[in-house]
């Protein structure tokens, strides 16, 4: 069954530049790396510059097995990258060059196809930064079957406005706790608990599945107005980066193959602490690794 399933991930692929070393990422990367390892049909739609680090990022996709056909190429900005700084505990701060090619994807008769044929079209807040990749964005929306927005809110490149307009135009919602309480806030919630203003976002978003992560305390997923809970798992964190993109790569993967919310969680949680175990953002993992992880003998 999962060869059928098809997803579309739109946005931003760019270099991580670390102190020590310069590693592939990106949130949409990410998930669709994920994705790929899961057996999904997974496509990319993105831009990178005609430079050394762009090829490089082609050549990373089609190894990870992910469609390059929709990635478009700038003559004149460079590919994306990113300055991470991480501090003693493992958590990493961003300063994202702009403008970067990225920030220019242009809409066409072919990425709306893309689109219009994927079972999951997944896409963040940081690419509508720039108004070209934004308004691309919101052309493709109305043409997805369901809609999954990964929200990474790096200031200062989000609006209020623009947030309010993505959370209007999405089926499925993923946050980290901060960027729930931030985004309850700006809607107008009187609530200060993590589950009430999940479920104030609920009433104000169409969105039936909502998704918020808690780092080392695992996550809440709210599935057809029912909560389910992870507590997390025991790990030493190596780096954060990019274990949210796997959880949520991972979650989407079992809900798409109709396996039961709880069971979802649990996996995807373990996925996104293994991620946080080791270095990068897109280690290999094996299902037997993950298994083991989850349930030791």
């Amino acid at each position: 069954m999962s060869e059928e399933l098809k997803a579309v991930c739109f946005g931003e692929i760019l270099w991580d530049v670390f102190p020590d070393k310069e590693r592939i990422g990106g949130a949409p990367l990410n998930v669709a790396s994920r994705l790929s390892s899961l057996g999904i049909n997974t496509e990319m739609i993105s831009k990178v510059g005609t430079d050394k680090k762009g090829e490089e990022l082609f050549s990373y996709l089609r190894a990870n097995k992910i469609e390059t056909k929709n990635i478009q190429k700038d003559q004149q900005l460079p590919t994306g990258m990113v300055n991470v700084n991480l501090s003693k505990s493992g958590s990493a701060t961003y300063d994202i060059v702009y403008p970067s090619a990225w920030d220019r994807i242009e809409a066409s008769e072919e990425i709306f196809k893309a689109v219009k044929a994927a079972d999951a079209f997944i896409f963040g807040s940081l690419v509508c930064r720039d108004e070209v990749s934004r308004n691309t964005l919101f052309e493709l929306l109305p043409k997805a079957k369901y809609k999954i927005l990964d929200f990474n809110l790096r200031p200062p490149h989000y609006s209020k406005e623009l947030l309010m307009q993505l959370i209007q135009n999405t089926d499925f919602i993923k946050f980290n706790d901060d960027e729930l309480f931030e985004i309850a806030e700006m809607l107008g919630s009187p609530y200060n608990s993590l589950e009430q203003n999940l479920l104030f976002i609920a009433e104000n978003s169409p969105a039936r599945t909502i998704c918020v992560t808690k780092g080392r305390h695992g996550a809440v997923l709210l599935r057809n107005n029912k909560l389910y809970y992870n507590s997390g798992f025991k790990i030493e964190v190596r780096d954060t980066v990019g274990a949210g993109d796997s959880f949520l790569a991972s979650l989407i993967s079992k809900l798409l193959k109709k396996e039961e919310p709880q069971k979802a969680l649990d996996y995807a949680c373990a996925v996104g602490a293994l991620v946080a175990s080791r270095q990068g953002a897109n280690p290999v993992l094996e299902t037997e690794t993950v298994k083991n992880f989850m349930f030791p003998n």
